[in-house]
């Protein structure tokens, strides 16, 4: 039997995907923070905070691994916790002061370290590898609804 065209783009992508958690991961970790916990940091930046919800919705962390990270965050004073106006059942997570200084240092430190991965890439190549990626991500929500 062949084997289908499409298995050697999954091995790229699976690759390529390592590759890039690999060089994100090790700038994030000498930060002291875990990738985790630097997602949820990226993700609270520049905002009046976000409920649960709304930060695992933005974020690449699944709701069973969210609490335990924010809880770590709070420990480490870089977020809190407080209610939501009008909801007692709800939270808002929000950086601290804490948070919103290491925010300012450590999301552009990141920045400037992917910048360097993506630097070899023209404008119009970083655009078309955009659009493939986007293509492959909707094929795969499609094949998603309709399996259901």
């Amino acid at each position: 039997m062949r084997s289908p065209k499409f298995l050697s783009l999954l091995r790229e992508l699976s690759c390529t995907y390592q590759a890039f958690e690999a060089y994100s991961s090790a700038h994030v970790r000498s930060t002291g923070l875990t990738p985790a916990q630097f997602d949820i940091i990226a993700t609270l930046g520049n905002t009046a905070g976000m409920t649960s919800r709304e930060l695992g919705e933005k974020t690449l962390i699944t709701k069973g691994t969210l609490t335990g990270v924010v809880d770590r965050l709070v420990d480490k004073k870089l977020v809190r916790r407080s209610a939501f106006p009008g909801d007692g059942r709800c939270q808002i997570i929000q950086l601290t002061a804490q948070g919103e200084k290491l925010f300012a240092s450590v999301f552009p430190a990141q920045l400037a370290h992917m910048r360097r991965a993506f630097a070899q890439f023209s404008e119009k190549e970083l655009a078309e590898i955009g659009d493939s990626l986007s293509s492959l991500r909707e094929a795969f929500a499609k094949a998603q609804v309709s399996g259901r």
